[in-house]
C-alpha cells in the first residue's frame, strides 16, 4: 500500500515524522514524501527534509496523508498543491491528517460533510468548510481519518493501522516504540491544562491565529464560489 504524505515549506515536522515512524514499521506500507520539487524542503524550525517523489510522478495514494503547520496557510489558495490532494483522494482508500493539515484538506473541499479534528486553537476553522469540528485525539469518520495537534499524529497512525492490520499488530508496535506517554505535566490539552496557562496560551498565538482564521475564512469563500 501506498501512503502518499505531503511535505511542504514551514511544515511541523512531528505532524509527518510521528505517523511515519509508525508506518515505517508495517512492511506493507510503502511512504512517499510528495511535493513539487525534489529540493530539500525546511521545516517550520528549519529541519531540512528530502522529498521522495514530486506531485508529478506520486504513486496513486492508497491513504493520502498531510502534516500541519505554520506552513499550512501557504497552502490554503496554492492550486497545485489543492488540486493534486484532490486527484490523489478520488483514489485513495483513506484521506487523513494530523493537526492544521486538515484545515488544508479542508479548503480542497476533503472534508465537507465530514467529522475531524485539528490542533485545539484552529479547531473551530473547520466549520468554516461544512465540516463538524470535533475535539477529540482521532476521529474517524468512514475514510477520513484525522489526528488532533502534533504529538497526536502517532496516536493517529496507530489507530489507522489496528484498521488496516488488526489491534495486535498496532499494539506491537506501540510496544516496539516504547510509546507508553508520561508526560512530566498535566495540562497537554485545554481540557486538562489549568484555565491560567489556557489563556496566556491563547493570548500569546493569538495574533497569529487571527491570520490564520482570516487565510481559513478566504478559503473557504473561494471553496463556495
Amino acid at each position: 500500500m501506498h501512503i502518499v504524505m505531503l511535505l511542504y515549506p514551514r511544515l511541523t515536522q512531528l505532524d509527518l515524522t510521528g505517523p511515519l515512524e509508525v508506518f515505517s514499521r508495517f512492511p506493507e506500507l510503502k511512504t512517499h514524501l510528495a511535493w513539487k520539487t525534489l529540493d530539500p524542503v525546511a521545516d517550520g524550525s528549519g529541519l531540512r527534509l528530502l522529498p521522495t517523489t514530486t506531485f508529478a510522478n506520486a504513486p496513486q495514494a492508497d491513504i493520502l496523508f498531510v502534516p500541519g503547520g505554520p506552513g499550512q496557510m501557504a497552502l490554503m489558495d496554492d492550486a497545485e498543491t489543492l488540486g493534486f490532494l484532490r486527484q490523489q483522494a478520488e483514489g485513495a482508500a483513506y484521506v487523513t491528517s494530523v493537526c492544521t493539515g486538515s484545515l488544508v484538506l479542508a479548503a480542497a473541499g476533503l472534508l465537507t460533510g465530514y467529522r475531524a479534528t485539528c490542533h485545539w486553537l484552529s479547531l473551530n476553522q473547520l466549520a468554516l468548510f461544512g465540516a463538524e469540528p470535533v475535539a477529540e485525539r482521532v476521529v474517524e469518520d468512514r475514510n477520513r481519518v484525522t489526528g488532533a495537534g502534533v504529538t497526536s499524529g502517532i496516536d493517529f497512525a496507530l489507530t489507522l493501522s489496528a484498521r488496516l492490520f488488526g489491534e495486535e499488530r498496532a499494539k506491537r508496535v506501540q510496544l516496539q516504540m516504547e510509546y507508553d506517554p508520561q508526560p512530566p505535566f498535566v495540562g497537554g490539552s485545554p481540557r486538562s491544562a489549568e484555565a491560567e496557562i489556557v489563556a496566556v496560551a491563547r493570548e500569546a498565538a493569538r495574533p497569529f491565529q487571527e491570520q490564520r482564521e482570516d487565510v481559513a475564512r478566504a478559503a473557504a469563500e473561494r471553496l463556495r464560489g
